[in-house]
């Protein structure tokens, strides 16, 4: 019998815990200080077997054939940049015995976790499920790397470690998650909570589609009287948008946008928002488009409304790296003149830090929003913007809250001089971003501006 567990057991597996330290340091302790005296001797030596026997049985209840643990990961079929991903451990303990454990899961470097640990005891025959979140901030490919558990029976004395070969490759797509959520609240058109907003309907460029009950939210203004007194309950006419406009997402991929917020560059933030409208234009049954440009024109997709337009956008937007130069506005004036040939709504992300940058690029801006209808995004530097708003307690802080009032009051002028030449702006912290390009949207539909 010993023979088959002592070749079970390998020692690189079996760890001591701190418990075994002070048990075998109390009995040798005592076995020591008996030698003089035989009686204490008897005792002494009783004490040294029973812990010895103690440490065999514990060695046997941990490497015996019986110990079985199934362990997996399941991970999504991508992770979502910025946005906490849900990653789940399912552990059963198929073992006649309580065991405690100690999971150590080797997550990819990207995050640069070295402290996770999961600890939980398990009865006999029990299963549990451990979830945990990981937000990663850089498109690309991360590895998972295997799972490390660490199991002690009750005594507490050795531990055992098992290991499971789990290795496998995930993607960190733009943000799939945020996607969904926003997708789904502007098709439910949420107005009563912070969000995406209701926007009133202008206009006569709506056909008329059908009549039904009336929700929660619905304009007062669209009851039909007639039906609602046959009907005996509310009923309001629901009347169908225009359909298939161009929505172009064009981004700034030059040096402006690399300025980090919260682990995510601001150009991440820009791919986050293009998906979100991409995706909620479509669903609102108009086409899709993409653009970027830096100093030379990256990715171009022609607005279409094809089920693998969403698919085609996604996998572009995964492969978008910044670049180490200024956006060339001339290119992409030419570009925009020749790859969009039908009037578009074109949402520009992009950032202006002063009012003379700006300036240098007004012309081609109004240029571009004589064809087309251009929404202008850029964002607000928030750390200035919260400084300017805390109290100033020395003299030190009253010049430098004067300076940070001045880049605020700058960035405001810049909307003021936009909006001056019928330009569409949105200036809006990196977090807001997804809300406020879409509230944009669903404004300018409703008002009948494209």
């Amino acid at each position: 019998m010993w023979k088959k567990i002592l070749k079970i057991i390998t020692l690189r597996d079996v760890f001591l815990k701190a418990r075994f330290f002070w048990f075998f340091g109390a009995i040798t302790t005592i076995f020591v200080a008996s030698f003089p005296f035989p009686i204490l001797f008897a005792i002494g030596k009783a004490s040294l077997i029973f812990g010895l026997t103690l440490v065999i049985v514990d060695l046997f209840l941990l490497f015996n054939r019986g110990v079985h643990i199934q362990c997996e990961r399941l991970l999504p079929r991508q992770l979502s940049l910025g946005d906490q991903n849900t990653i789940k451990l399912n552990i059963h303990n198929q073992y006649g015995l309580g065991l405690g454990i100690s999971l150590i899961d080797e997550l990819p470097i990207e995050f640069q976790n070295r402290n996770f640990e999961i600890k939980d005891f398990l009865k006999a025959n029990e299963q549990k499920t451990f979830k945990y979140k990981l937000r990663p901030t850089v498109r690309g490919e991360y590895t998972f790397f295997n799972i490390n558990l660490f199991i002690h029976s009750i005594l507490g004395l050795v531990e055992r470690k098992i290991q499971y070969k789990l290795q496998k490759k995930i993607l960190v797509y733009p943000s799939i998650l945020q996607m969904n959520h926003f997708s789904l609240m502007a098709v439910a058109k949420i107005s009563t909570m912070q969000g995406v907003k209701k926007i009133r309907k202008l206009g006569a460029s709506y056909e008329f589609a059908q009549i039904r009950n009336y929700v929660k939210g619905d304009d007062y203004k669209s009851i039909n009287w007639k039906a609602t007194s046959r009907k005996n309950s509310l009923m309001v006419n629901q009347y169908e948008d225009e359909r298939s406009q161009q929505i172009y997402c064009v981004i700034d991929k030059g040096r402006s946008m690399q300025m980090p917020f919260n682990g995510l560059s601001l150009l991440d933030y820009a791919i986050n928002t293009s998906l979100v409208i991409s995706s909620v234009s479509l669903q609102k049954h108009d086409k899709a488009g993409l653009m970027t440009f830096s100093d030379k024109i990256g990715s171009t997709i022609k607005a279409d409304e094809s089920a693998k337009q969403l698919n085609l956008i996604i996998e572009t937007l995964y492969k978008e790296q910044a670049r180490n130069f200024e956006a060339n506005y001339e290119l992409l004036y030419t570009a925009t003149k020749q790859f969009i040939k039908r009037r578009s709504l074109i949402f520009l992300y992009t950032n202006f830090e002063s009012y003379s940058a700006m300036v240098r690029v007004l012309p081609l801006l109004r240029r571009i929003n004589v064809s087309h209808l251009l929404v202008v995004v850029f964002f607000e530097n928030t750390e200035i913007v919260d400084y300017s708003y805390r109290e100033a307690i020395s003299t030190e802080d009253i010049y430098n809250k004067t300076i940070a009032s001045k880049f605020v009051e700058e960035k405001h002028r810049i909307v003021q001089k936009l909006r001056q030449y019928g330009i569409q702006v949105i200036l809006t912290r990196p977090e807001k971003l997804s809300v406020n390009s879409i509230n944009k949207y669903l404004e300018m539909k409703a008002r009948g501006m494209i």
